[in-house]
């Protein structure tokens, strides 16, 4: 079984205005004076977020239970210093970011500018198992048209600054500005993968391989696939089905590079007007289908989502489980429709902030 792991950066907010405060550094002390072995919480680009990482997981159940416990417990540490945490993919309110004091965040600021300081944006990485880089660059090939679903389930990220964007996931807009983000030509082997992204670290315009900011890439400290698209999930349950489909979508690209079965061969315009349109929607309006690349109601794209992965999803145990958490997902919407209509129900970017933090760590 491949076995899963979930980073998860979270906003730190003032629990009464839903400001974010730059308390960061302050979090991460009380963590490591609490526990000086301790790998869970982790410094991120600015002082206003936290983020987590779990330990990889074969069992979903186990995986679920670290995040909300991970969840808990960056709550509690958040609490010592009269703030709380918020799982938002962007700020509802305005704040103005502040740096956190890192030589290699510092060296970004000045690089990139306004670039650097408007990337105050959250989001959920997902990291699934592989044999092999020549397995895993056979998966990225594979999983590429599949993404921008997993972006429209988490789309989390309507309010930013102080307005509504318009899109159900802006934060994904935000981050593509990058000069190394989105999504990538096929590559077809291990060795083509490398040398792409020793070639893009040789023009210095990114720092390191760590900077390859694609939709998904090779880790470069795990023996994994990381998947970057989605939004930090508002409700755990959701980032709990973004992980277990994750998997899916890796297990069967896997099979298929096995099978002999060659990868979809769109190009990459089609690919950055899928993720668009998943940014701009989420589930409330069209997807373009992954096969076709033409537009269909996002609930029957994410249905075929379901049936591409079915027989990876029955094969570990989890088909049941994602049937009823889409089809609950579907219903509710996701963090986005949420933010939507608290705003709708209170008129106040306030009351979206603070009602979300209770969302957090149910």
């Amino acid at each position: 079984m491949r076995t899963v792991g979930v980073e998860e950066e979270l906003l730190l907010v003032d629990p009464d205005s839903g400001e974010p405060k730059s308390l960061s550094a302050a979090v991460l002390a009380r963590a490591t004076q609490d526990d000086p072995g301790q790998d869970v919480f982790q410094k991120e680009l600015f002082g206003q977020m936290l983020e987590f990482a779990t330990h990889p997981q074969a069992d979903m159940a186990d995986l679920g239970a670290e995040i909300v416990r991970c969840r808990k417990e960056a709550a509690r540490l958040a609490g010592e210093f009269a703030c709380a945490l918020a799982a938002l993919a962007t700020s509802p309110l305005p704040v103005s970011p502040s740096i956190s004091v890192n030589e290699r965040y510092e060296w970004m600021a000045r690089r990139y500018g306004i670039t650097t300081q408007d990337q105050l944006v959250c989001g959920c990485h997902v990291h699934v198992s592989v044999e092999s880089d020549e397995e895993g660059v056979a998966v990225l090939d594979r999983l590429r048209p599949w993404l921008p679903v997993l972006l429209a389930l988490s789309a989390n990220s309507p309010f930013c600054q102080g307005r509504d964007t318009g899109y159900a996931a802006y934060r994904s807009r935000v981050w593509d500005r990058w000069p190394s983000a989105g999504p990538t030509e096929l590559f077809g082997s291990a060795e083509r993968y490398h040398r792409w992204v020793a070639d893009m670290v040789a023009t210095g315009v990114i720092l390191d391989e760590r900077m390859a900011y694609f939709d998904a890439r090779l880790s470069a400290r795990y023996p994994t696939v990381e998947i970057r698209v989605p939004d930090v999930c508002l409700r755990a349950d959701s980032a709990i089905l973004v992980a277990t489909l994750s998997r899916a979508l890796v297990e069967t690209a896997a099979r298929d590079w096995r099978a002999g079965t060659p990868p979809p061969d769109h190009g990459v315009c089609l690919l950055r007007l899928a993720a668009w349109q998943a940014a701009r929607s989420g589930l409330d309006q069209e997807l373009l289908d992954p096969a076709t690349m033409r537009p269909r109601p996002a609930p029957d794209v994410v249905r075929s989502l379901l049936g591409h992965t079915g027989d990876a999803l029955t094969g570990s145990g989890d088909a049941a489980l994602v049937e009823e958490a889409v089809a609950h997902l579907l219903h509710r919407g996701n963090g986005a429709h949420e933010q939507r209509l608290l705003m709708e129900r209170t008129g106040s970017l306030r009351s979206v902030v603070t009602e979300c933090i209770r969302h957090t760590q149910e």
